[in-house]
């Protein structure tokens, strides 16, 4: 027998591997490499605080590779523009060929040439990139990881770690490390539950989102060298970003999407702008602040929108910003159609989208937007809610409203739903709103996340995206055996018939996509006086004014009643009031409009109660097993 092998770490392997020229790596191999660091980690950091080393690490890495091959020419040119008195921050650029730029002598791989002076040499480093870059490693308080890893004994480790990474773009593309640096965000995120939902929406939920926005573009989206834009006012770490990024991509690889976004928390500003960096972006377009009380791009308008902002959240801290703007500027600003209740700012979000819609004469715009149930039915007629669903629907712009199941997102298993809304509405969708309930459409997750204890898979996904590009009605058939067990379902559109039952079971039929007409969902809230009385019953009747000579009305026999705009309120009247209270009659200078879209009432399926027969056999059989017992005790 031979000499038996040296051990070899296969770690080391994929360093030779990624120093002397492999081709490329592929993903996962690049992502597991990446991930290795926690190894190096573990002990000194809680397995939730490997992000805020990795990510920057990775971030600095990806950045030095790029430059990397104009770095002499950016060096010679910085010194004689800045010999010559001139700013030399535009030519540096021009030699860079990039939107960043780096003036320091040293490198990632300079830097290990000199172990006891690696964090002294890394600040410097550092502090020689342009404003950008240099804001995104302040947002991640990298100076703080840095010290932390230096005084651990790790900082010279960690860095050697990732000097030895390839991350050139000739070895790996602005898509696939976008997609890497996707899955490291959510492997952390994953890890730190607590905060997880603050700012990552599951990706499954915004791959519904992003098939909804381009379903109906399909035709334009496939021509060669097209350009739009999308936006996310609430864009967290930039997932949904990232995910329609890569839906065009693999849709048409010639088309360009321009990202912009938001982001008020430092550390999730700071990974979507380096995401953004990464992907090849202007993170110019990526703001750091409030989307309600600073807009970071006040004279911009979109192709696209996407957003998940907070649920149920108070906006008092920015009360008196947002007030002031709805007063002075009214629908010249972003909050014309009313201001919602201060316990819950979800409709501000989505004004403040509507505000950044192109005009339909330059192309027009489409936004999702994630909401819980009390934007749809929350505030009567004109409270600031319905007049907020009085424009968008007396305006034609909602096109869908998706229910999510139950449990979707790390922080909350409350019912969630996707509006979809347009002022480009092809034309068979004009005055009209469809509600889709998907809200059966999930599985469940082998390992819960928080609140998240369900996902929704490739099927469910398509099948929703089916139904609203095509406009469908349908209803969900479930097949039951005898016993009541589900055994199958199946999708089934209007004009379709429903599958047959098995042996003696049944099928349950439930409305799954409906459409209605926009005036459908509004209401008339009238008000019903009736006279007042004197001690003797007799109608008071007043002396003065206008209202000389009529009944007087009794503030407490006062009531209202909601009328659908559909109907004439005297027919109504007429028919469901005065039958009941015949001297009645309607102060019409109280009527107000409104609009709630009760979606829970449109999809609810009445279940018969048992026949009496079964309910008295199987109380019977209980009655029977409970004396048996006591007979047996007592014996």
């Amino acid at each position: 027998m031979g000499r038996p092998l040296p051990f070899v770490d296969p770690w080391s392997l994929v360093f030779l591997v990624l120093i002397w020229g492999a081709p490329r790596l592929n993903q996962q191999g690049l992502s597991a490499f990446i991930w290795s660091v926690a190894d190096l980690l573990r002990g000194d950091y809680k397995q939730a605080d490997y992000g805020k080393v990795i990510l920057p690490f990775t971030v600095l890495r990806r950045l030095d590779c790029v430059l990397e091959p104009t770095k002499e020419a950016v060096l010679a040119e910085h010194a004689a523009k800045t010999a010559q008195g001139m700013n030399p921050e535009p030519f540096v650029l021009r030699k860079a060929g990039q939107t960043f730029y780096n003036t320091s002598k040293l490198d990632m791989r300079k830097l290990m040439g000199d172990q006891d002076n690696i964090a002294q040499n890394l600040f410097a480093y550092m502090r020689a990139f342009s404003p950008d870059v240099r804001d995104i490693f302040e947002r991640f308080e990298f100076a703080v990881q840095v010290d932390r890893l230096a005084k651990a004994g790790l900082l010279y480790q960690v860095t050697e770690k990732f000097a030895r990474i390839d991350l050139h773009p000739s070895r790996v593309d602005n898509h696939q490390m976008g997609l890497v640096f996707e899955e490291l965000i959510r492997k952390f995120s994953e890890l730190s539950n607590e905060t997880a939902g603050e700012h990552f929406t599951p990706r499954e939920v915004i791959r519904l989102m992003v098939n909804l926005l381009f379903v109906e573009d399909d035709d334009i989206l496939s021509k060669p060298g097209v350009v739009r834009t999308i936006y996310d006012p609430t864009s967290g770490t930039g997932g949904m970003l990232s995910v329609a990024g890569e839906h065009l991509i693999e849709h048409n690889n010639k088309a360009s999407l321009v990202m912009y976004g938001q982001e008020l928390n430092p550390e999730s500003y700071a990974i979507c702008k380096a995401d953004m960096l990464i992907k090849g972006q202007d993170v110019a377009n990526i703001v750091f602040g409030n989307t309600l009380s600073d807009d970071g791009h006040p004279r911009e308008k979109f192709d696209y929108m996407l957003s998940n902002p907070p649920f149920g959240v108070e906006w008092k801290k920015v009360e008196k910003a947002v007030r002031t703007e709805y007063e002075n500027q009214g629908f010249n600003g972003r909050f014309g159609p009313g201001l919602p209740r201060v316990s819950d700012g979800s409709l501000l979000f989505l004004m403040h989208l509507l505000s950044k819609m192109r005009p339909a004469v330059d192309g027009g715009s489409r936004f999702g937007v994630v909401l819980n149930g009390s934007p749809l039915f929350t505030g009567g007629a004109g409270s600031g809610e319905s007049e907020i669903r009085r424009y968008v629907l007396e305006n034609d712009l909602v096109e869908a409203i998706v229910a999510l199941p139950t449990d979707m997102f790390y922080n909350t298993g409350i019912s969630t739903y996707v509006w979809v809304l347009s002022n480009r509405k092809p034309a068979h969708r004009k005055g009209k709103v469809q509600l889709l309930d998907a809200s059966s459409f999930w599985r469940k997750m082998r390992k819960s996340l928080g609140s998240k204890r369900k996902e929704m898979g490739d099927y469910d996904i398509t099948t929703v995206t089916r139904l609203f590009g095509g406009f469908h009605t349908a209803q969900l058939a479930t097949v039951l055996d005898a016993d009541g067990t589900e055994l199958a379902r199946k999708v089934v559109l209007e004009g379709e018939p429903p599958p047959a039952a098995i042996g003696g079971g049944k099928v349950r039929m439930a409305p799954l996509s409906r459409i209605f007409a926009n005036e459908e969902f509004g209401y008339r809230t009238i008000t019903v006086e009736r006279p007042l009385r004197d001690e003797k019953g007799r109608i008071v009747l007043g002396e003065r004014g206008k209202s000389k000579g009529k009944p007087q009305a009794d503030s407490a026999l006062r009531d209202t009643e909601n009328v659908p705009l559909s109907e004439n309120v005297e027919v109504y009247f007429r028919r469901e009031v005065l039958p009941h209270v015949e001297d009645a009659w309607i102060d019409h200078d109280k009527t107000k409009v409104g609009y709630e879209i009760p979606f829970n009432r449109h999809f609810y399926v009445f279940e018969p109660p048992r026949p009496l027969t079964e309910i008295d056999t199987d109380l019977k059989q209980v009655t029977d097993r409970i004396l048996t017992m006591i007979g047996e005790l007592s014996a």
